[in-house]
């Protein structure tokens, strides 16, 4: 398979001599793009479609190292190999630092180098985003775990509040959930807990996130989502996870259902922890009510 890589570099004739470098690799396939501005580039590296990215320190007025940071900032994961022409270890260290995952020596580079510096970069960067993953993700269920979740959410309210938007709150939870542990044994608690999972992440749209907050219950953070959206999702949640019981194997098929609490900053709540604590206070009254159902804090 041929993967594309990405050259940064304001200097064409040396786009020629790495493509030369990268035809005459023995056994990996590249396919090498350019960008021979920090312009280009930055907009190049941003769009996912590289592999991996071989920089230039030099760009004219701005250096590789300022690249780095921007497109790191900006959530790049791209794999990023320095070039430099300079052998000073504060190069280097500014290099790997800022975010590169190996740099070479302009004037030592060889076919041989390159290919082995591609290959060491992409197979660290495949083990850092599992880290990441293992990091921020619930093992279970593959929702976001809750340390993610209090770190978007801390992030969400501080810009929603700077500019001005609403950010939406759902809390939700598995009805009588402990009793389907206690009958049918964890391991169809934990197929339960997979398969509302799936059904919540399926309602949301790409900029929003959904976490497993704890046990059996889950928050759904909504961008820029007024009280009345919200709201909407949340009765569709309800809907969804009842609409069709969760088959677990041929013997075990469980009704089951959810209640769900939604606050809306800054409507209900000016922060983060009172954003949190209004909608469990909603979620709280959801299941005082009679369970499967949406309560706004508003109607509390």
């Amino acid at each position: 398979m041929t993967r594309k890589i990405l050259l940064i570099d304001d200097d064409r004739l040396q786009f020629r001599l790495t493509q030369a470098h990268v035809r005459s690799f023995q056994t990996d396939l590249y396919d090498l793009d350019w960008a021979s501005t920090y312009e280009d580039g930055i907009v190049k590296l941003l769009s996912g479609d590289y592999a991996a990215c071989l920089l230039d320190y030099q760009l004219g007025e701005r250096d590789g190292l300022q690249l780095i940071r921007e497109a790191v900032a900006k959530g790049c994961r791209t794999p990023i190999v320095f070039l430099t022409a300079e052998t000073a270890d504060r190069v280097d260290i500014a290099a790997m630092n800022a975010g590169a995952l190996d740099y070479l020596v302009k004037g030592e580079i060889t076919p041989r180098m390159i290919e082995r510096s591609l290959r060491y970069a992409l197979k660290l960067g495949d083990t850092l985003e599992e880290l990441r993953r293992l990091a921020t993700r619930d093992q279970l269920t593959g929702l976001l775990n809750r340390r993610e979740f209090d770190r978007i959410i801390g992030e969400e309210c501080e810009r929603a509040l700077r500019f001005g938007h609403c950010l939406g709150l759902i809390m939700t939870d598995i009805d009588h959930f402990k009793s389907i542990n206690d009958t049918h044994g964890h391991p169809v608690g934990d197929a339960v807990l997979r398969e509302v999972a799936r059904r919540l992440a399926t309602l949301v749209r790409t900029v929003d996130r959904v976490a497993r907050y704890g046990g059996e219950e889950f928050g759904l953070i909504l961008m820029q989502t007024d009280l009345a959206s919200a709201g909407d999702v949340a009765r569709r949640v309800c809907a969804a996870v009842a609409s069709e019981p969760v088959r677990v194997n041929e013997a075990i098929v469980l009704n089951v259902t959810v209640s769900a609490g939604v606050a809306v900053l800054p409507v209900d709540a000016k922060t983060e922890q009172s954003l949190v604590a209004t909608a469990d206070k909603a979620l709280y009254t959801a299941k005082q009510r009679g369970r499967n159902r949406a309560i706004v804090f508003g109607e509390i």
